[in-house]
């Protein structure tokens, strides 16, 4: 499937579609290249620079996924799945990083509960099916 033809798939799926995302991310660039290519697909993002602000994000919004990198000050990444887990365990958790053990951090996060992990750079097509898998699978999946 062409990439137009994917965000367009997935923009008619209202029901396996969300309404939010968040993705938290230190790096300026990397939080707004994502946010940039899930809005492109119709998708609301919203964006948190660490996991201490991404909590409290999802305290007073409403969230589908939540697309967090591993590696960042104050919250890193594995505190704030925990925290995620704990506190809203309906929402799907995607983790990235970049980091050059990424492959030891993001199993760490599938094993603290993350539905999907990516290694940065992440490419849209890749994005996209990995969002679309997380929204179709079942809660606790």
């Amino acid at each position: 499937m062409e990439e137009k033809d994917k965000k367009t798939t997935l923009m008619s799926e209202p029901k396996s579609l969300p309404r939010r995302i968040l993705v938290v991310d230190d790096d300026d660039e990397a939080r707004l290249a994502l946010r940039r290519m899930l809005e492109e697909a119709g998708f609301d993002v919203l964006e948190a620079p660490n996991g201490r602000v991404a909590l409290g994000i999802c305290r007073s919004h409403p969230l589908d996924v939540v697309i967090t990198d591993i590696c960042m000050p104050e919250q890193e990444g594995l505190e704030t799945i925990q925290a995620l887990r704990r506190e809203f365990p309906r929402v799907k958790l995607i983790a990235i990083s970049g980091q050059p053990a990424a492959a030891v951090y993001l199993r760490m996060a599938k094993l603290l509960g993350a539905q999907a992990t990516l290694e940065k750079p992440i490419r849209l097509e890749t994005l996209l099916d990995t969002v679309g898998s997380v929204l179709a699978a079942e809660p606790g999946e």
